[in-house]
């Protein structure tokens, strides 16, 4: 188990930036695929994007893809999720996740989440 706590998100303008960042607790977090998700109001839980922790190759969502970029720092134990030309749709609470040893992308293989950060991007 680890735990994480995520930092970074806020309030901004539609075309904007923001870069979130989730720490984690633990000597093993290369050895964890990282994942960011969010939840909007009244919608289910989505994937944005993952980092795999074998390959160190990343997975976006169709709707990300281009504008969002995530990265890890082992040595940190850090995962962070660049986010460019903002819309007012990327607005949710955004969480970060871990799963140990994970190929997938699926939230269901995701058993360690943060307790979330909200962004608003208004148009």
């Amino acid at each position: 188990q680890v735990r994480l706590v995520e930092s970074g998100g806020g309030l901004v303008q539609a075309g904007g930036s923001l870069r979130l960042s989730c720490a984690a607790s633990g000597r093993t977090f290369s050895l964890y695929t990282m994942g960011w998700f969010r939840q909007a109001p009244g919608r289910e839980r989505e994937f944005v994007a993952a980092s795999i922790y074998s390959s160190g190759s990343s997975v976006y969502a169709d709707s990300v893809k281009g504008r969002f970029t995530i990265s890890r720092d082992n040595a940190k134990n850090t995962v962070s999720l660049q986010m460019n030309l903002l819309k007012p749709e990327d607005t949710a609470v955004y969480y970060c996740a871990a799963a140990r040893g994970a190929y997938s992308v699926y939230e269901r293989s995701f058993d360690n989440w943060g307790q979330g950060t909200q962004v608003t991007v208004s148009s």
